[in-house]
């Protein structure tokens, strides 16, 4: 189980359930499928589902993986106003007057009742593991709509969630310009990719990309030198990944090198299971090691509003 993208969120104090009381709260909350008249359907399914037994919460060391599975019909807005826009022509036709809005929206709420069972159906799957020892959550997914989506819903399963985008000392933003115009270093283990993406600072939000090309050259230069800043910049760390990371820290096209992936192949791994274990286990401690290190290389971690066990 590799992760392509990596939404991180710290637990703003001690994660407080144990993971017999986590796997049995998904458990009880589990994915059910679309009935008829239902638009969509949201619950917890096996991260690994080898067999009916297989548990909510995939442990591999100290990371939890758990899965929302969620499932929408797909019913077009168009279809949807064609039938509409036929009965109406039909009453019309008929009765020789102008059928109201009221009677329109009763009519859109019939079409949609008697189309819901006809549509079909999309379903996916979102993967999240937690750290509690670490005090994170990670998101394999690049949409703050997933994410949010995901965290609420996993809230209203156990009751509360403590958590908070990370927050450094030292502006993201403004430390990644400063890379790309050569006013400052990169950190050690960190080399420029060949992507970034310049958003302006002023009321009008213009946005310059540069993709596959060298980073280092003059038109650069001067669109820092009129105010735009770095929104999302490709960064390579340790041989190990690379990835572009965002303004708000967040982890965009992550892949992972030939020195991590050759760990992965020397195992030489027949099962499913064991290769989902694996690829679990060895993604984990790359953004263990990961995570602290953009914290530094911003400034630290603003800790004020996070609750510690000590405090």
């Amino acid at each position: 189980m590799w992760f392509k993208n990596l939404f991180i969120y710290r637990f703003s104090k001690p994660f407080d359930k144990s993971l017999d009381e986590l796997d049995k709260a998904l458990s009880e909350d589990a994915f059910t499928p679309c009935g008829d008249h239902d638009v969509g359907k949201m619950g917890w399914c096996q991260p690994l589902d080898t067999h009916a037994d297989s548990p909510f919460v995939h442990v591999t060391d100290k990371y939890w993986m758990l899965c929302l599975k969620k499932q929408d019909r797909i019913l077009p807005a168009s279809v949807v106003n064609e039938q509409v826009a036929l009965r109406v022509a039909d009453i019309e036709a008929a009765q020789a007057r102008k059928v109201t809005k009221k009677e329109k929206t009763e009519i859109r709420e019939q079409v949609t009742i008697e189309l819901l069972p006809k549509s079909f159906t999309k379903t996916q799957r979102f993967f999240a593991y937690l750290s509690p020892a670490n005090g994170y959550m990670v998101l394999n997914t690049a949409s703050a709509k997933v994410a949010d989506e995901l965290t609420s819903y996993l809230r209203k399963t156990i009751g509360s969630l403590p958590i908070r985008v990370p927050e450094t000392n030292q502006s993201p933003a403004a430390t990644m310009t400063a890379w790309l115009a050569n006013k400052e270093d990169l950190p050690q283990g960190y080399a420029l990719g060949e992507e970034c993406e310049l958003v302006s600072q002023g009321e009008e939000k213009g946005q310059v990309r540069y993709k596959g090309l060298d980073l280092h050259q003059e038109q650069l230069d001067q669109h820092i030198e009129n105010g735009m800043q770095v929104a999302n910049l490709a960064l390579e760390w340790e041989e190990s990944l690379s990835f572009t990371l965002s303004a708000d820290l967040q982890v965009k096209k992550l892949k992972f090198k030939d020195v991590v992936l050759d760990q992965f192949d020397d195992m030489e791994l027949e099962d499913e299971a064991a290769k989902f274990d694996a690829s679990f286990a060895l993604m984990a401690l790359e953004v263990e090691k990961l995570f602290p290190s953009l914290l530094e290389v911003f400034g630290g971690e603003n800790q004020s509003a996070i609750i510690t066990e000590a405090a």
